[in-house]
């Protein structure tokens, strides 16, 4: 049966690495459920130089190519209440915040649920199931600190988009698989790709 996960998407810099995550999880063979935050969406023309079509089902189609094993991709709007995201009793077994901006850090640390993003991370946390974090802010201010370590103590992965340099990486895409590697590491998602410390 196919591993159900989902990702959120939101404004921070760092599409491309939400970009490969999308690829990964669909080579993986993964059920993905993605949202996009409004910002996200801007951020993600700006660095990737492309609109995200409408209907989504374009994007699923530009992210397989080439992929030798295809999961299902579904895509929600921010204000779709009705995705299983936004249910305790569908929900997806974890969840990735993708690039996670400050602002989606303190929403997640105070409870709130403005939009689809903050309510999965909600129930994530009120179900038991994993969430994982992926900042890309830079500097860390203090409150940023007190944010991730209030989700730390609750059991959240903090898994900052920091990629590293022992494996002498030649171009972006290394980079990218550097850190979208960690985040399958921690989702138990077997990965063929990226060199690993010590292999």
């Amino acid at each position: 049966m196919a591993r159900r996960i989902g990702v959120a998407i939101t404004g921070a810099s760092g599409a491309p690495y939400a970009q490969r995550l999308l690829q990964r999880l669909l080579a993986a063979d993964c059920d993905v459920a993605v949202v996009f935050s409004a910002a996200a969406r801007i951020v993600w023309r700006e660095e990737l130089g492309q609109e995200l079509p409408t209907p989504m089902e374009a994007l699923t189609e530009s992210l397989r190519a080439g992929l030798p094993r295809t999961g299902t991709l579904r895509c929600y709007d921010e204000r779709d209440w009705f995705s299983p995201l936004a249910s305790g009793s569908h929900a997806p077994e974890a969840l990735v915040i993708c690039p996670c901006s400050g602002g989606t850090l303190a929403a997640v640390a105070q409870g709130l649920s403005n939009n689809l993003a903050e309510r999965a991370a909600d129930v994530m946390l009120k179900e038991g199931r994993k969430l994982i974090l992926v900042p890309r802010e830079s500097p860390i201010s203090a409150i940023h600190l007190e944010n991730m370590l209030k989700l730390a103590r609750l059991g959240v992965t903090i898994l900052p988009a920091s990629p590293g340099f022992y494996t002498r990486p030649q171009t972006i895409d290394e980079l990218l698989d550097f850190v979208v590697a960690r985040i399958l590491d921690q989702l138990d998602l077997g990965r063929d790709f990226g060199p690993q410390w010590g292999l």
